[in-house]
């Protein structure tokens, strides 16, 4: 059978000159989605990208697989947390082999086990409920920052530097990819006092775990920022929704409804790699070097694979859903690091949270480093 080449497969139209890179930057969410319509139309589970090298954006259950377990050919080196100063290294850009010895070292401090000890802690730093009706986006934004600052540095770091470390991964691009070499040292500089007063007198926070790791500096700072808009986006969405549908606003009902959630508005949502060597998909060549994309985002709504896919359903959830299909976190053994504490944060703010109405919103997802609602998320507590 011979190969096709990548440029044989379908694509959004492209504007002269530029190649998708403009709708990349402004409307990237219309981008794939016209892309995978016509993937779909071509009968396939993949399309090019012109961004300046060879890109390619799958969505399929197979696809994701492939990519998120081939690890010795899908690789994160010279993908796109490369160029964002927040993620460039630690475990984000550490391939395989090391990738399992390293992960294994860090699994513990994120585990069930250790988080449930520094529960009565991030309970403590719950920020309480406005009367008033108020902004739910801004709100999780400080409830998600007092939260992590209480888990990782027992509420002790420098509330002010923290917020200033990161606000810009709020901002559009290229705002999180500019180099802030002062601010980093800041940073550095309140991380190592703090680190040296665990390693001296012993903790139970996040640091206390990290400090004494080679590297561990760098892991705490990198998953830091990796959870902040992540956790914030994915706890703004669940309390609109609970909000609009307070049927699902019980203990029982959280769950689902912070799955569903994620499959509509997964804040990682496009993953990278890159090609450490050539791959044949379906018939298409794949040269080595390839930005190889996947999107939580395209297969969380494929017709293909859910029933009213833009519908906010969380009785689908009492059914598994398709393999490969579901990936806020990512999978396979590059399972996101900080998926516990997200889930464990988010499921204690709501089970603090008073019932709520929906006042009024912009829902619009708004893709940056991370998918978020354009806002704001107006809702009242009752």
């Amino acid at each position: 059978m011979v190969s096709r080449s990548l440029r044989a497969l379908p694509e959004p139209d492209p504007k002269p000159g530029n190649g998708h890179l403009q709708d990349w930057a402004l409307a990237p969410l219309p981008l794939i989605e016209e892309g995978a319509r016509r993937a779909r139309a071509a009968g396939g589970d993949l399309f090019r990208l012109r961004l300046g090298l060879p890109a390619v954006v799958g969505f399929s259950p197979a696809w994701n697989r492939r990519l998120l377990t081939d690890l010795p050919t899908f690789v994160s080196a010279g993908s796109f947390s490369k160029i964002v100063p927040y993620l460039a290294g630690g475990i984000i850009l550490t391939d395989a082999p090391a990738h399992g010895e390293r992960r294994a070292d860090l699994n513990p401090g994120f585990g069930k086990r250790h988080l449930e000890r520094l529960r009565a802690r991030t309970d403590a730093a719950f920020p309480g409920v406005p009367a008033e009706p108020f902004d739910a986006l801004a709100w999780a934004d400080g409830a998600v920052l007092r939260l992590l600052n209480a888990a990782y540095f027992s509420g002790e770091f420098d509330a002010h530097l923290l917020h200033a470390f990161l606000a810009p991964l709020r901002r559009p691009f290229p705002v999180p990819a500019l180099p802030r070499p002062l601010l980093f040292a800041r940073v550095g500089t309140e991380l190592r006092r703090l680190a040296d007063r665990r390693l001296q007198e012993g903790g139970d926070d996040l640091l206390a775990f990290l400090a004494p790791l080679p590297g561990g500096l760098t892991e705490a700072r990198v998953s830091l920022a990796a959870a902040h808009d992540t956790t914030t986006h994915a706890l703004a969405y669940a309390l609109w929704h609970l909000a609009e549908h307070p049927e699902w606003h019980t203990i029982a009902g959280h769950a689902p409804a912070l799955k569903e959630t994620l499959r509509l508005f997964p804040p990682g949502w496009m993953g990278s790699r890159r090609l450490r060597r050539p791959v044949t998909w379906q018939g298409t060549e794949l040269p080595r070097g390839t930005l190889a994309l996947y999107s939580p985002y395209l297969s969380g709504r494929d017709p293909a694979l859910w029933e009213a896919p833009g519908a906010f359903r969380p009785e689908r959830w009492a059914a598994r859903p398709p393999a490969w299909a579901y990936l806020p976190f990512g999978g396979g053994e590059r399972l996101c690091l900080g998926m516990h504490l997200a889930q464990t944060l988010i499921h204690d703010v709501l089970a603090h949270m008073p019932p709520l109405r929906a006042v009024r919103g912009d829902p619009t997802p708004q893709p940056g480093l991370t998918l978020g609602p354009k806002g704001p998320l107006v809702v009242h507590s009752l």
